[in-house]
């Protein structure tokens, strides 16, 4: 059997790192995964390769986090090669020669903010995030679509890039209200300077397969069809999956396959997904099958039953309606803007940001320096339950020379009551720390 495309597969099922033996984020996640590959005969489909995982550096992580107090204290080797091996898919689709890459990794990342101080929903650093910055130090000016597919919001994604209308990120997600981390309301669209590229799209608990593949149609297609990206990441967690155990939805695995072939995506890259025997080996294989551009029809589980999936006459229609106001939120996303952010020069926001796993609690606050002319600089005070105490400054990819300056003024100028001084310059590639 030969695909037409040429797909690359990087598995790392991080053999030495668990939250706990018996915690549902372990490395049997993908040791399932693998055996259902190897009796499916995958790795004798021409076309289809197997690439060695990479291990990113700790100046990968930096052009995305602020690692308090570093990435040496904070990160461990399974994270790195987790995102090096996210890297790794990107450099076989950008300068490799394939068509498409899967990276089956863990641990996941999507819960994983701008600042970290540590394990969030079972992340630490981003992988998606440390792939897109990688693939923007050669293409500095390359246009990234997200469609984040997991059953939790992507908040760190969407924190991460929030201010910048050259990355959109879509997220479809069990409604906020009802499961962790409870954000990613429909009104939540982007910063200053990168309003209404942020997408939520918040599902409601029991939608299936024909839910998903409905937004993906009305709502996700045509918005990128729009925006034109040169390269579509699918963010591919797995846990809206019916048989999951942390989650309320009702997804199949042909239910992922056929999304994925709708959305075509250029990279995949795994974030969650629970149910380690019942779901992931399957819906793994869907995806891969799809990207490949193979026959994914005969991928059923064992106890598969559609009548039993079908959702509700209520949730077609608040799925309906939910896109209307997703579709309506992107045509009038400049308008939106105007209302928002027109005719300040300062914008600031606080949030509190709890991470479960390590049992931290955040209190940031975030300033845009607006600016016209250029994208403004970026300004997050942050403290946590840790003892530390931080000033981040981030100068923008675009910054004018007078933003530019003044980004390292404040980090040269920073008073004594911060515990560390960061600044990340994307204009010059630079990232700097201080301890006070």
């Amino acid at each position: 059997m030969e695909s037409d495309k040429k797909l690359a597969l990087v598995f790392f099922p991080a053999f030495d790192w668990a939250i706990s033996p018996t915690h549902p984020e372990r490395e049997e996640r993908l040791l399932y995964t693998q055996d259902q590959l190897i009796e499916e005969g995958i790795g004798d489909i021409e076309n289809i390769t197997m690439l060695r995982s990479d291990i990113a550096q700790s100046k990968d992580v930096e052009k995305v986090h602020f690692c308090v107090p570093d990435v040496e204290s904070r990160v461990t080797e399974s994270h790195l090669i987790a995102a090096g091996s996210a890297i790794r898919c990107a450099d076989a689709v950008m300068k490799g020669g394939f068509d498409s890459a899967f990276a089956l990794i863990r641990p996941p990342g999507h819960h994983a903010h701008t600042v970290v101080y540590g394990d969030r929903g079972f992340c630490i650093i981003n992988n998606e995030a440390i792939m897109i910055e990688h693939m923007r130090k050669e293409n500095p000016d390359l246009k990234v679509a997200i469609v984040d597919t997991d059953c939790h919001h992507g908040d760190g994604t969407s924190d991460i890039y929030w201010n910048d209308s050259n990355t959109l990120f879509i997220s479809l997600h069990q409604d906020g209200r009802t499961l962790y981390p409870g954000t990613g309301s429909v009104d939540e669209i982007g910063g200053p300077s990168g309003c209404g590229y942020t997408i939520n799209i918040p599902l409601p608990p029991g939608t299936s397969d024909e839910g998903y593949l409905y937004v993906i149609r009305h709502a996700v297609l045509p918005i990128l069809d729009e925006f034109k990206p040169d390269i579509v990441i699918n963010s591919a967690g797995q846990d809206n999956h019916y048989s999951d155990p942390l989650t309320n939805m009702n997804v199949s695995a042909q239910g992922y396959a056929q999304l994925n072939h709708l959305l075509h995506p250029d990279i995949a890259v795994l974030e969650g997904g629970y149910s380690i025997e019942g779901a992931l080996p399957y819906v793994n294989l869907g995806i891969l099958l799809a990207m490949a551009d193979l026959d994914f029809s005969g991928v059923k589980e064992p106890d598969y039953c559609r009548e039993r999936l079908q959702q509700s006459r209520q949730i077609d229609e608040y799925i309906r309606m939910l896109t209307s106001r997703v579709m309506e939120n992107w045509k009038n996303r400049k308008t939106i803007r105007e209302q928002l952010y027109e005719n300040k020069s300062i914008v600031t926001s606080t949030k509190r940001i709890y991470y479960d796993t390590d049992n931290i609690t955040e209190r940031q606050n975030r300033k845009y320096i607006l600016c016209d002319r250029c994208g403004g600089l970026e300004i997050i005070e942050s403290d946590s339950d840790t003892h530390h105490s931080i000033l981040a400054v981030t100068i923008g990819r675009g910054s004018c020379e007078r933003c530019v300056n003044k980004g390292y003024s404040l980090y040269k100028n920073a008073s004594g009551r911060y515990t560390g001084v960061y600044l990340h310059d994307k204009v010059n590639d630079s990232y700097l720390s201080k301890k006070m």
